[in-house]
């Protein structure tokens, strides 16, 4: 009996692998057209936590201590990634000539910003950092051994364009100035 059961539903899941082709438009090479990736509200701790698991895959990987996220830095974030958006351009500085240093002490974070990586995409987070990965400044803000914190945020238009913000800072202890970096 569970021999023909099994049987069944194997047959099931065979047929349903015959379905009719979604409706997704096909490229000039016949593969299916990249879809927007839309995040819905209430996705968002999923998304960040996510992002943590996958950058501490990394630093683990990489020999690093692990990264917590931070209530402070992702503000900072999320405030830079909807900046970005109003001036439709990813750059580091906010339209109110805001640093990346002086927006986390804005929002009041203790330990010293040692780096911040931003994308403008149609992307999902972790295509966001892989292509952070594939460059090796911005793989030094996620893979940096003093990094104990992170924030990381977006900013969604209505076209589905995400703006990302990803901060790395140090433990509070740790605040001189970083040799040769100014913002």
């Amino acid at each position: 009996m569970l021999r023909r059961e099994m049987v069944m539903g194997l047959v099931a899941v065979g047929l349903a692998a015959c379905s009719a082709p979604s409706n997704r438009a096909l490229g000039p090479d016949g593969l299916p057209l990249p879809t927007a990736y839309v995040i819905r509200p209430g996705d968002e701790a999923a998304i960040q936590f996510r992002m943590l698991d996958s950058v501490n895959a990394l630093r683990r990987t990489a020999g690093v201590p692990l990264v917590e996220l931070d209530a402070r830095l992702n503000a900072a974030a999320a405030t830079h990634s909807r900046d970005m958006a109003v001036q439709n351009r990813p750059w580091l500085f906010g339209s109110d000539g805001s640093s990346p240093l002086e927006r986390a002490r804005r929002v009041g974070f203790p330990g010293r910003l040692l780096g911040e990586n931003i994308s403008e995409s149609f992307e999902s987070e972790l295509q966001t950092l892989g292509a952070w990965m594939a460059q090796p400044d911005t793989r030094a803000v996620i893979l940096d051994p003093d990094a104990r914190f992170m924030g990381f945020a977006w900013f969604q238009e209505e076209s589905a364009k995400l703006w990302w913000t990803l901060n790395m800072g140090s433990d509070p202890s740790v605040r001189q100035p970083i040799a040769g970096f100014s913002f």
